[in-house]
């Protein structure tokens, strides 16, 4: 070891051996970044570990490690592509068991790694939420049913944070599955036989009608006994395909593709410079943005989808109504800001003072060289001995931004929620304006309340089973970011309209507003989401699973906030969404929206290096908790 080598280059080094080792192969490529852990292929990127090396820091990044080798070495993406459900649902549940077969194996083979990808285990629990569950409905099935085979197959209990999570799932699912359950134990080496009791067990948990038809109706050897038949043909080219539309457990982002080009010195990265395809800066040259509904891993692309999307609309707020309806509105909106003018235009004005101040020019003094400093000549007089003072100017690194307002405009924020939404987006839309920073104000819900026409459609053909999302969408634009606040101000009158306010569909509406953000030339972009509950569709969860909205919208916040160059919160009205988003904080009082988004607003700016994706995601644990322990 060099001299001036530290602690964590001999770390990387062995871990990148370990799992070279573990997964039986060479030619596996490792890298260290502050981007996401992931797996494509024979490449694989770690969570960059602290220079002080602490203990359970070291376990987590051996955790990761490990699980990712030990799929290498006991998962065959082929077999799972055969007998691999066809439902989200059971798909979810399905690939969450065969990732908890694979560490399983592991962790009866060697102690010591068995308490690594526990400790994985534990800290991916918490940075999802999992500790803050308090009912069945937020708990996620497929992890449960994970946990409990983990355990089936191990001894081990689940990780305190997923204890409550588990305990809540548990009397059903054994309940239900439990002589089923107790068949994994024998068979864990076996990834065929594995599977087909896995699916015996989603039977069990009544997602029969998910399965489909397993495409191996044939021995189990067939794959490699009969590798120049018709059926097995068709399976590897079958396998292929699923491997390149990265299906896989949500622990492991997992496609078909060859190593990068290197040897073993891009173990030596302190950097996420080699990030993995898809997933680079968007800075970079020659890539391209990454879009939540475009190019989504593994069964979470899968699981959603939207029965008749030619039904939803994208509207502004001028177009929904005549423009002598929209004053009236405007003017009732304008009589309730009287009432709480003061105290948001303070919170404005404080706002628009620190911004404003972030883009002022800043001087350098007592410098032999620059422009003369007047206000320091009278030391010369009192001191001919003292040498002129020169000062220069400087230019403060204020990025070019632009801020989104999203707002819930469901029938659940009706009343005192929705106008002080629309009141607060008008004060700081006017706020951030003077300082140079574009406003976007975006309002989600559905045009029908119970389906409207995509549920008509869906009757017309039969009631099929699991359609998706079976609702019109009614995407409404309040102001655009170009668009002057003067001429956009009466459109947040809309908001006050009665008849407007439905159902929401938040997972959607969030695509829908960052993807409109990805297209802004502005270098910093920040989205902000307004919101009073879960995303409810009667229409839609009537016919699907009942946590079905609730689950994309989990997905697609997860790769918003790991793969996007978007800054994304939120902000709860009486609702918890802290266990959906890092950054988030809840109120209890629609009163204090005000108070909170300028703070919120405020820290994301004081933010002095918020310069890249990777400076923005080391402080996103920071902003995090303190964001958690914000008004409640």
């Amino acid at each position: 070891m060099s001299s001036k080598e530290g602690p964590v280059e001999p770390f990387k080094r062995a871990l990148t051996t370990a799992m070279r080792t573990i997964a039986e192969n060479a030619e596996l490529n490792v890298t260290f970044g502050t981007e996401p852990p992931g797996l494509r292929g024979l490449r694989a990127r770690l969570p960059m570990p602290s220079r002080t090396l602490p203990p359970e820091e070291v376990a987590q990044v051996r955790g990761v490690a490990d699980s990712y080798a030990l799929r290498l070495a006991h998962h065959d993406e082929k077999i799972n592509a055969r007998l691999q459900p066809e439902g989200g649902n059971a798909l979810a549940v399905f690939d969450a068991v065969e990732q908890a077969r694979v560490e399983a194996i592991g962790a009866n083979q060697m102690m010591g790694m068995g308490q690594n990808l526990a400790a994985a285990l534990e800290q991916r629990a918490l940075s999802r939420g999992y500790n803050r569950i308090k009912t069945r409905d937020e708990a996620p099935l497929a992890e449960a049913v994970a946990m409990i085979v983990r355990e089936q197959l191990t001894g081990l209990k689940p990780p305190p944070a997923t204890q409550t999570l588990v305990d809540l799932w548990r009397p059903w699912i054994e309940e239900k599955a439990g002589k089923d359950l107790a068949r994994l134990r024998d068979i864990a080496d076996d990834q065929v036989a594995f599977a087909r009791v896995t699916r015996d067990i989603l039977k069990d948990l009544d997602m029969g009608s998910e399965l489909g038809q397993p495409q191996d109706d044939q021995s189990e050897d067939s794959d490699s006994e009969d590798g120049d038949s018709e059926q097995s043909s068709d399976d590897s080219q079958s396998g292929e395909a699923e491997q390149q539309d990265g299906a896989s457990a949500d622990k492991v982002e997992y496609a078909e593709g060859e190593g990068e080009e290197g040897d073993e010195q891009t173990v030596e990265v302190e950097s996420d410079d080699q990030a993995l395809d898809g997933e680079t800066d968007e800075a970079s040259e020659g890539t391209q943005p990454w879009r939540p509904n475009q190019g989504a891993d593994g069964p979470a692309r899968d699981a959603y989808k939207v029965f008749a999307a030619q039904y939803d609309e994208v509207i502004a707020a001028e177009d929904l109504c005549d423009i002598e309806e929209l004053g009236r509105l405007r003017q009732y909106l304008d009589q309730q800001l009287q009432q709480m003018q003061g105290v948001v235009s303070r919170l404005a004005n404080r706002l628009q003072r620190r911004l404003l101040a972030k883009q002022n020019r800043t001087w350098e003094f007592d410098l032999e060289e620059g422009i003369l400093d007047a206000g320091r000549l009278t030391r010369v007089v009192t001191d001919p001995m003292h040498p002129l003072s020169f000062k220069i100017e400087h230019d403060m690194n204020f990025r070019d931004t632009v801020v989104t307002l999203l707002i819930d405009n469901s029938g659940s924020m009706r009343g005192r929620p929705i106008t002080v939404a629309a009141m607060c987006a008008d004060i700081l839309a006017r706020t951030l304006e003077r300082c140079a920073v574009k406003v976007e104000i975006l309002g989600f819900t559905t045009r029908a309340w119970k389906g409207g026409q995509s549920r008509e459609r869906w009757l017309a053909d039969g009631k099929p089973a699991m359609p998706g999302r079976l609702n019109d969408l009614r995407h409404i634009i309040y102001k655009a970011a170009d668009s002057p606040w003067r001429r956009a101000r009466r459109n947040l009158g809309l908001m006050m309209r009665e008849g407007l306010l439905k159902e929401n569909i938040d997972g959607e509406a969030l695509i829908w507003a960052h993807n409109r953000l990805l297209a802004r030339p502005e270098q910093r972009r920040i989205l902000m989401v307004i919101s009073d509950g879960a995303p409810v569709d009667d229409s839609t969860l009537s016919v699907n699973a009942g946590n079905y909205l609730e689950r994309h919208l989990r997905s697609v916040i997860e790769q918003i906030e790991t793969r996007s160059p978007v800054e994304l919160i939120a902000i709860g009205i009486g609702h918890d969404v802290t266990r959906y988003y890092r950054r988030a904080v809840t109120i209890v009082d629609a009163e204090q929206l005000g108070g909170v988004m300028t703070e919120k607003l405020a820290e994301l700016f004081e933010d002095a290096h918020g310069t890249g994706r990777g400076a923005k995601r080391a402080a996103t644990k920071g902003v995090s908790m303190k964001a958690a322990r914000s008004v409640r």
